[in-house]
């Protein structure tokens, strides 16, 4: 769990996502409600940080998809926080089929947390922290909305994106530095640009170049099968390598799988540059392997148990194969 330094609770909880969609988010909802409390947490542990929300006048909830095997609980948690506080839940991935229709909750799948929170709030928020939400779309590969390509237009382009860069790579950087994140956070959250603010640039230089090492490593590693290509253990980002494996691999679809020794389980990574749409698949299949996955059509993850892993990895590569065989059908 990701508490700060114990003091009086705020009248707001914002939870939201650790990536650069989801601290732009958390950012947008805090320049909303500057007088609030910020956690982060993920779709696996999001019931355990909920514990956290009694007490508090509004919960706000950014980027953080529903998973499939926690859907019936987290709701009939979450409504009983609606029945006591201010709910807000804004998301943009795939919901399980088992979701309800509740007035809390605001979704889109066409845009990013970041786009959906500053929309949400707009009514609460200065217009220029419409580029922190640009920063979120850009780190999520949202950058393409309506929204977005009009809201550029008051823009340098070119000093948006390297200011979304340099964010997005010290932020993947940090990885599971929530302090760091927290104090990125604040100050974002009051506009002022990722180079101003500590350490965000000396962690960029760093991921940069610790990227360039990984892909030079994933281009030597990578292995292949008739539809996807794979690297295990990448020791860097996994994104990244995901997207590296597909292009060293030539193939659609991209996988980098890291050995977690606490849960005897391949965490994996994913990405499509495709048709394939890796969320029905990925919640098709892991659960056939004892694991669990989800996440966007071109962007998602899974866990599957050590001695699974390699039978997973051959039955979702026939499963691609089949889509994609349909695919030309249709």
């Amino acid at each position: 769990m990701t508490i700060p330094n114990k003091h009086e609770k705020h009248s707001t909880l914002i939870l939201t996502h650790g990536d650069s969609d989801g601290v732009c988010s958390g950012a947008i909802a805090k320049s909303a409600y500057p007088d609030s409390d910020v956690y982060f947490t993920s779709p696996l542990g999001i019931l355990d940080e909920l514990q956290l929300a009694d007490g508090y006048k509004n919960v706000i909830i950014c980027d953080i998809a529903v998973d499939e095997t926690k859907c019936v609980d987290l709701f009939r948690r979450l409504e009983e926080i609606a029945s006591n506080s201010n709910l807000t839940y804004i998301d943009h991935h795939p919901l399980p089929d088992k979701c309800i229709s509740v007035d809390w909750m605001y979704h889109d799948l066409t845009v990013c947390a970041s786009e959906l929170t500053y929309k949400v709030f707009e009514k609460r928020l200065s217009r220029d922290m419409r580029r922190v939400a640009i920063y979120g779309a850009i780190g999520d590969y949202y950058d393409n909305t309506p929204s977005v390509k009009e809201w550029l237009r008051d823009w340098d382009k070119r000093s948006l994106f390297f200011q979304a860069g340099t964010l997005i790579q010290a932020l993947i950087y940090s990885g599971r530095n929530y302090d760091f994140k927290r104090k990125l956070l604040l100050p974002l959250s009051h506009d002022i640009i990722p180079t101003e603010i500590p350490n965000v640039f000396k962690y960029a230089k760093e991921g940069a170049d610790l990227e360039e090492k990984l892909r030079i490593h994933v281009k030597k590693e990578v292995r292949t099968l008739e539809n996807l290509a794979y690297v295990v253990d990448p020791n860097g980002y996994m994104s990244k390598s995901a997207i590296y494996a597909a292009s060293y691999g030539r193939r659609d679809v991209g996988i980098a799988a890291e050995y977690r020794y606490k849960r005897n389980a391949y965490d994996m990574s994913m990405r499509s540059r495709g048709t394939v749409d890796l969320n029905k698949l990925l919640r098709r299949i892991t659960p056939q392997f004892g694991g669990s996955g989800g996440g966007h059509a071109a962007a998602a993850g899974a866990r599957v148990p050590k001695e699974s892993f390699e039978a997973f990895l051959r039955e979702f590569n026939k499963a691609i194969g089949e889509e994609k065989r349909k695919v030309k059908v249709d």
